[in-house]
């Protein structure tokens, strides 16, 4: 068996029916394509996810007042006041597994500059705050302890608040602005962070301590929440245990009791996105491994039409000694030109698609090496499953049948 002669005969086949051919690798190409597409953009949602929760923060820690409310049961009032600055302060002083923590209070309301007003919130906390979702200051300084001690008022504000309060483009460093109508001086602008995979704007937001967002917007001794972070992302676990064993002691619960308190990671709401944009990315390519499916069948139908045509060519071939794996080879190995050329157009195309997609509709994609070569390897073996039973049926004809063949 001569199989560099079988080549040159499939590639004179193939060249002989031009647009044929190409046709029936237009199902692959669109297909290895298809799929090359699809996995790129669920891959590169999946990144910038994690990216973004990676810039929140990928070992923070978040707690919260009451039972959790998963369930949907609504809680009376004292239920979400069960954190304490004494749950702060043992968080802070009691565990092994935390780098930083920081009390949270916060509350909605207009801000106010001059003329102009903005709507926002402001969050009362800490400067560990800063660490632990990876703000962190452009212009002017943060905070410090002594204005946390003193209820200062003064401020820290993002980048959505000075677009909008700032207009005429002044530093608003050393400016008096007011949250409803309470005044507090700017001593800060945080570096713009843009918005999240949630889609929330996370420039649209005044800083400032939280014993003062306490006592003088709040009126208010017990805390909305704690925010913590894992030295590292990895002792998130730990870090969590710790904190539950702390707060469970503190609050004297017993081992009956229910928690009146919830703790989130970040690792959790990483885990569930990454799980929902490895769902959607499968089902995209499964949708486009369809088209694959396909042109597969395609490459089926155009093998069995070059059979009969070329049934006395495969009766005198057999005449004079050619023997059915020979056939069957040269059928089987023009199967797999026709597949392997529309795979290797379908991954050009494929990722052009992607770049394309990526520059005009501004979808995040990472085209992975892996994605290329699964597509091209499962175009191959559509070629060769598909391409098999034709061949197999060339192999098998009489050839004194075949050569009498009209």
């Amino acid at each position: 068996m001569n199989y560099t002669n079988l080549l040159k005969i499939a590639l004179r086949a193939l060249a002989n029916n031009k647009m044929r051919g190409f046709l029936t690798m237009l199902g692959i190409i669109i297909g290895v394509a298809s799929v090359i597409t699809m996995l790129a953009i669920g891959q590169g949602s999946k990144k910038s996810i994690q990216s973004q929760i990676s810039e929140m923060g990928s070992n923070m820690i978040m707690i919260q007042p009451g039972a959790d409310m998963r369930g949907g049961v609504r809680q009376d009032a004292s239920a979400m006041e069960t954190l304490k600055l004494a749950d702060y302060e043992a968080v802070k002083n009691e565990t092994r597994y935390v780098s930083a923590v920081s009390p949270t209070v916060n509350s909605s309301g207009q801000l106010i500059y001059g003329a102009k007003n903005y709507p926002s919130s402001v969050y009362g906390i800490n400067e560990d705050y800063l660490s632990i979702r990876k703000y962190s200051i452009e212009e002017g300084d943060m905070f410090t302890e002594q204005d946390i001690l003193s209820s200062a008022k003064v401020c820290v504000i993002g980048k959505t608040i000075v677009d909008n309060l700032f207009t005429g483009g002044e530093s608003p460093v050393g400016k008096v602005i007011r949250f409803n109508k309470i005044p507090f001086k700017v001593v800060g602008v945080l570096k713009s962070k843009g918005y999240n995979s949630m889609g929330m704007d996370q420039d649209n937001l005044m800083l400032a301590p939280y014993t003062t967002v306490q006592k003088r917007v709040l009126a208010i001794t017990h805390l909305q929440g704690i925010t913590a972070s894992a030295l590292k992302e990895e002792y998130t676990e730990q870090a969590i245990a710790e904190i539950e064993d702390l707060l469970r002691r503190n609050h004297k619960l017993q081992l009956t009791d229910d928690d009146d308190f919830n703790i989130r990671s970040q690792q959790e709401l990483s885990s569930m996105l990454t799980t929902t944009t490895d769902l959607m990315t499968v089902l995209l390519a499964c949708v486009a491994g369809i088209s694959l499916l396909v042109g597969g069948i395609g490459i089926m139908n155009i093998m069995y039409v070059s059979v009969t045509e070329r049934t006395k060519e495969i009766g005198l071939r057999m005449s004079i000694g050619a023997k059915g794996r020979d056939i069957l080879a040269q059928f089987l190995i023009e199967a797999v030109l026709i597949s392997v050329t529309g795979g290797l157009i379908g991954v050009i195309f494929g990722v052009g698609s992607s770049l394309v997609v990526n520059i005009l509709f501004r979808f995040p994609i990472s085209i992975q090496a892996w994605s290329v070569a699964l597509s091209f390897l499962v175009c191959t073996i559509t070629g060769v499953f598909f391409g098999w039973y034709p061949a197999r049926k060339a192999s098998d004809l009489d050839p004194i049948e075949a050569i009498r063949y009209e």
